[in-house]
């Protein structure tokens, strides 16, 4: 096996890339979890036995995928990112302080899983490029799931 060649078989350069933008998602996932972890905790009214429960199946779920991800970095034979400042400092979320409106959290739930999919498809893009099937398949697999979740949350909106 040639040394520009992962564990894995894949080329190096190019696992090195789907890694960094992993890590990126990796990032994404950290800050939208906590944020949905406080809207958990801080939600307010009416709705509170219906959102508390929704939330925290959202936190839940999002846990086990930054776990998968953060394994599918290791396995591709990089290091996925593991530090709060890394994570703040690079995802495209935003932190949430302290919201506790149904509507405004349930639009944060919305606003951060639509930047989690583009993200993934950017992912599944490059990782469906270079042949690397283990990516594409978890991330194709979340952007599925996540479309559901986003049609739910925007029909509890309306």
């Amino acid at each position: 096996m040639s040394t520009a060649v992962t564990n894995i078989g894949l080329e190096k350069k190019t696992s090195k890339e789907l890694a960094e933008k992993l890590n990126h998602l990796l990032a994404a996932y950290q800050v939208f979890y906590q944020n949905v972890r406080g809207f958990h905790w801080n939600i307010r009214g009416d709705k509170f036995f219906t959102l508390h429960i929704k939330f925290e199946e959202l936190y839940t779920d999002s846990l086990v995928k930054i776990d998968e991800i953060a394994e599918r970095i290791l396995t591709l034979g990089f290091t996925p990112s593991h530090a709060f400042s890394d994570y703040i400092a690079d995802s495209l979320i935003h932190e949430i302080k302290n919201e506790s409106k149904d509507t405004a959290c349930v639009q944060q739930v919305l606003s951060g899983l639509q930047t989690i999919i583009e993200i993934e498809r950017e992912v599944s893009s490059l990782s469906a490029e270079v042949g690397d099937d283990g990516t594409n398949d978890l991330i194709t697999t979340y952007i599925r799931e996540q479309e559901k979740v986003i049609w739910m949350y925007n029909a509890y909106l309306r």
